[in-house]
């Protein structure tokens, strides 16, 4: 993944923020939307578009494009650097490998113990039977 030429690709537009805000909220546009197309970007090699598409299927459109929105700061310039990163951070949580599963077995020493258990609670149960006057 080049993130520079990823950040080459990614269109911004800014819209004005809803909420409270007053006179200034009402004419500045502040609000900053980032988009990327996944399937025609080309700092993603054929494997990282397949695997970041699978991976982020649930953000991507019908389009193939991932749309992301910043309205946490009055300053368009401050959404527009938190949201870059939001991207970024989301390409590369996408594209990491995921650890391998060691597959773990049981000890003899644990496996022992609880057959023991078993047989214990086996005897406390018969215990508890009323006797039989054969």
């Amino acid at each position: 993944m080049d993130v520079e030429l990823l950040l080459k690709e990614i269109s911004f537009s800014a819209v004005r923020s809803g909420g409270p805000g007053g006179q200034h909220a009402n004419k500045v546009s502040s609000k900053v939307i980032l988009q990327f197309n996944i399937q025609q970007t080309k700092a993603l090699s054929d494997l990282e578009r397949v695997t970041a598409t699978h991976q982020l299927s649930t953000k991507i459109s019908k389009d193939n494009v991932i749309t992301l929105s910043c309205d946490e700061s009055r300053s368009q310039h401050k959404n527009k650097e938190i949201v870059v990163q939001r991207f970024i951070l989301l390409m590369k949580s996408a594209l990491a490998k995921p650890k391998r599963r060691v597959p773990t077995k049981v000890s003899k020493a644990i496996r022992a113990k609880r057959i023991e258990s078993k047989k214990k609670m086996a005897i406390k149960k018969s215990l508890r039977q009323k006797p039989k006057w054969d």
